[in-house]
């Protein structure tokens, strides 16, 4: 593959609802740039761009696959995302890479939840975009009603630019209402024809529509319009180009990717559409350890600066770093700067991906995407620089995960290729976290949804050979006194030989929340020994956090050790540990002692219809409800609900909302458990115990 110069580039992200066929599209542009010789395709399993085994399997994109194409002189890196919500972290770093989105929207399901998620994540990054509504010969195919509800819920400013001659079992073309003309596709072949009869009406109304639009992009084309002159067709070009790239207009075109129809067309209309990278301006970031702004010209005559979009692990390549060049060059064989982690790293061969095949370049220009390996400590998100020019650019926002899972190996021994297998997959994707709860003494793993941790639990067996199950966590509750209680507890054991003795007498009080342990030495007169007293502490926190109730740790209690005896032989650290030990389960369970659950703060996002039913289902998961926020059509719902009740709501608040839902949970407090919960937990731990 020949260098292109950054003006002859394009960055453009496929994004949009699961199964709208942005893989199929992006196979179809492969194969008829001629970058692929034969067409790829998701349900035969032989696409080149879901390669991974189980998007084999399950016929989704899990990842983004970049697919560099060649077209008219110019090169176009399409980034095919996924459209399935758990991975909504790779959409989120592809669109932080791309200059451009293309939405494609399915003529048969029109416009889905995904559709306005992917639309809202756009518009979040104010990236120009097309729609390409694909997928026209299928059964129930309607262009016109899918443009329609388009136009309804984005404006007047999506502006169909082609209509489909036919649909469905009737599609055959499509009418260009730039160049006014009709294609023709008829087995991989197209054939310029005369605009059917049967469309002129359609043609003459939308064509009129288009040349509005693109009046209103330039003052004087208004003024030539107002006055009713006919805009050429070099000026009708030049405005929709223009009117895209400032995103006044958004163009709608149609095709099939299955038949190949409008493939030529969508990429001559995303070379002249969708901007370069150096027509988006300069970058900004900051001088690494301070808030001074630095910017960078996207041009290859600045310094270096890059941004790492994704990370893949593999257990025999290594780590594959995918950056993308803001300015500057990146050479193979090199020495780059990581600005984000303040180390050096060596650049060995770098090499365009298109699937998993690697194409060994001797550099990149600014505004190319590309990829190396084998980098030491360069993470998703990094920045890579000149040493000499340091800068650091604005970091990928991936959201939250919202769905917690406890992972356990199938087999014993397993723990430590799980750790290493998690921390890998954790660089790979940083949608999905690993924690340790000490308090249940759990692995944790947290990620967007239910097929995310699936896929997480099946890498970690294909790729690292470890087998793991995934079951709903623990909670990690903790134990308390409400009361108080003064106690006195004697260890005395003769068998024979030496014996043990220790006596004390402990008074226990609760503390204010998040008062922890407290221990008071209140002994006078030497009722203890002064050498046995720490011996007294530490067997009280040792059963601190071993629980007494539930085996939970116990938390803010005062314990004051006021009196006691000892023996002069038979008296031992040991002796006096297991006494204070028992002394303090005697006194907890005469204080009033109450389980505490955490609490945590719940922000919800959803739209303003399904306000009454997240209410309600708050309400049944024990949740007060704290406040509402109107934000955009949108209610921000704040509450406050048990961490017991909350350990499936990422899928609850998907059912309820039909996705459009999205929440973030923090831990706020410690609070007590209602009595007739705190039975069935403290039953089930004992029944655990036994």
């Amino acid at each position: 593959m020949k260098q292109y110069t950054t003006d002859k580039l394009r960055n453009v992200a496929l994004v949009a609802h699961g199964g709208a066929g942005k893989t199929t599209l992006a196979e179809a542009l492969l194969f008829r740039s001629g970058a692929t010789k034969r067409l790829g395709s998701v349900d035969e399993g032989t696409s080149i761009l879901d390669y991974d085994p189980e998007e084999v399997k399950r016929k989704i994109s899990i990842t983004t696959s970049v697919a560099p194409i060649e077209w008219k002189n110019h090169k176009i890196n399409i980034l095919d995302t996924p459209g399935y919500f758990d991975f909504v972290g790779e959409v989120i770093g592809s669109l932080r890479v791309a200059d451009a989105a293309v939405v494609v929207v399915c003529a048969t399901n029109g416009v889905e939840v995904g559709t306005e998620k992917v639309w809202g994540y756009v518009d979040e990054r104010e990236l120009p975009r097309m729609v390409f509504i694909n997928k026209m010969d299928r059964e129930n195919a309607d262009f016109f009603k899918v443009l329609s509800s388009l136009q309804e819920m984005y404006g007047q400013q999506v502006i169909p630019i082609q209509l489909p001659i036919g649909q469905a079992d009737s599609f055959k073309g499509i009418v260009d209402l730039v160049k006014m003309k009709g294609l023709v596709y008829n087995n991989g072949k197209v054939e310029e024809v005369e605009i059917p009869a049967e469309l002129q009406s359609d043609v003459e109304t939308y064509r009129e529509a288009l040349v509005e639009a693109a009046a209103v992009t330039d003052d004087e084309l208004a003024m030539k319009y107002l006055e009713g002159e006919p805009l050429t067709q070099e000026e009708l070009e030049k405005a929709l180009g223009e009117g895209t790239k400032t995103r006044q207009i958004i163009p709608v075109l149609c095709g099939s990717s299955h038949l190949g129809a409008g493939i030529d067309t969508f990429l001559d209309y995303c070379i002249h559409c969708l901007p370069a990278p150096n027509e988006t301006g300069d970058v900004t970031g900051v001088v690494p350890g301070s808030d001074d702004e630095a910017t960078r010209e996207q041009s290859s005559d600045d310094s270096l600066s890059a941004v790492v979009f994704k990370t893949m692990a593999d257990p025999y390549v290594g780590r594959l770093t995918l950056f993308r060049v803001y300015s500057g060059v990146l050479k193979s064989d090199s020495q780059v700067y990581n600005s984000t982690r303040q180390m050096d790293e060596r650049i060995g061969q770098v090499f365009l991906i298109r699937g998993k095949e690697q194409i060994p370049v001797d550099s990149v220009v600014a505004g190319d995407l590309a990829a190396v390996a084998k980098l030491q400590g360069t993470l998703t998100g990094d920045t890579l620089c000149a040493k000499n020019a340091p800068i650091v650019l604005p970091p990928i926002d991936f959201p939250e995960p919202s769905l917690m899972m406890a992972i356990h190996p199938k087999a014993k021994g397993d723990e430590e290729k799980i750790a290493s297998g998690l921390a890998r997959l954790h660089e790979e994707d940083p949608t999905f976290t690993v924690t340790r709860v000490t308090e249940t003494g759990q692995t944790v793993v947290s990620g967007v949804g239910d097929m995310h941790l699936e896929i997480i639990a099946s890498r970690l067996s294909s790729k690292f050979g470890v087998d793991v199950e995934l079951t709903v966590p623990k909670v990690p509750y903790k134990e308390t006194i409400k009361g108080t209680a003064d106690v006195e507890y004697r260890h005395r054991k003769q068998s024979g030989g030496r014996g043990q003795y220790g006596h004390v007498f402990i008074r226990m009080e609760p503390l204010p929340a998040g008062g922890g342990f407290e221990f008071v030495d209140d002994i006078f007169g030497g009722a203890v020994p002064r050498q046995f007293i720490p011996a007294v502490e530490k067997g009280i926190q040792e059963t601190l956090s071993e629980g007494v109730l539930a085996g939970y740790p116990v938390v803010d209690v005062k314990v004051t050790l006021y009196d006691g005896s000892y023996h002069s032989v038979d008296s031992s650290e040991m002796a006096f540990k297991i006494a204070a030990s028992m002394a303090f389960k005697k006194g907890f369970m005469e204080a009033s002692p109450v389980l505490l659950e955490p609490i945590m703060n719940v922000e919800v996002r959803v739209p303003e219809a399904y306000m009454g039913d997240i209410i309600g289902d708050l309400n049944k998961k024990r949740g007060r409800i704290l406040g509402m926020d109107p934000e955009n059509g949108y209610q921000i719902i704040r509450a406050q609900a048990p961490q017991a009740e909350l350990f499936r709501y990422a899928t609850d608040l998907r059912s309820i909302t039909q996705g459009r839902g999205s929440f973030t949970m923090t831990f706020d407090h410690y609070e007590e458990v209602p009595a007739n919960i705190a039975e069935q937990v403290i039953a089930e731990a004992q029944q655990e115990n036994d």
